[in-house]
């Protein structure tokens, strides 16, 4: 039956990252093992209740909640250094910046060994801001799993009826990322009879990861 990654109950923790355009890190993280739910929104600043046409000083990020037994906080800021949009030593405009959102002091020791490794390897000097986290606002429902809202005939396969439901519900985490291209087809049929999806549904996701999977992510 669809939505048996929903009774997903473990210890988890949160990551918040800014990365450019936040439709490309959702699908990104949300396709990763040990990612159990994704939500994109403004955070960062101090403008209260942010919007996309009315942002302040807030960034695009993406919220994540995480299984540290089954991927590490050091693994998560691997793929964050490897997968901006706009790159790690241009200044841009706050609404894309590269951000770092710590959620306790072991993140940001994390975060901060890290970019200083990174740095060496690369030889470049990074404008990757790093700060305490305060406080996420989730963007507007169509910004949530935005390529999974492509396809409504699978949406209401998964049996998703509501906003809240598509921005907390781990499957959808998970098929936005397949959708997109996320994962190579050895990797979606390993994870797909996890899923709890009619054949149809596995079939119909399959098509996607073939046709995307290597492309890139894109906004």
């Amino acid at each position: 039956m669809p939505g048996q990654l929903e009774e997903v109950s473990v210890s988890s923790k949160r990551a918040t990252f800014g990365m450019g355009c936040f439709w490309a890190g959702d699908s990104l993280f949300g396709a990763c093992p040990g990612v159990i739910r994704t939500s994109v929104g403004y955070a960062g600043g101090t403008k209260d209740n942010p919007a996309y046409r009315s942002l302040g000083d807030h960034t695009e990020v993406i919220h994540m909640e995480y299984d540290p037994e089954v991927i590490s906080y050091s693994q998560l800021l691997d793929l964050f250094w490897n997968n901006h949009e706009y790159g790690l030593t241009t200044n841009i405009k706050r609404q894309y910046m590269s951000l770092i959102l710590y959620h306790d002091e072991e993140q940001r020791l994390a975060a901060e060994k890290s970019r200083d490794h990174q740095q060496r390897e690369r030889n470049e000097k990074f404008v990757t801001e790093i700060s305490p986290f305060n406080k996420f606002y989730p963007a507007e429902d169509y910004h949530q799993k935005y390529r999974l809202q492509d396809h409504p005939w699978l949406l209401e396969n998964i049996g998703v009826k509501s906003s809240e439901h598509l921005r907390s519900s781990a499957l959808a985490a998970k098929l936005n990322g397949y959708l997109a291209g996320a994962v190579s087809l050895e990797e979606y049929e390993r994870e797909a009879p996890a899923l709890g999806l009619s054949d149809k549904a596995i079939q119909y996701v399959r098509k996607y990861v073939i046709e995307r999977q290597g492309n890139g992510l894109y906004c």
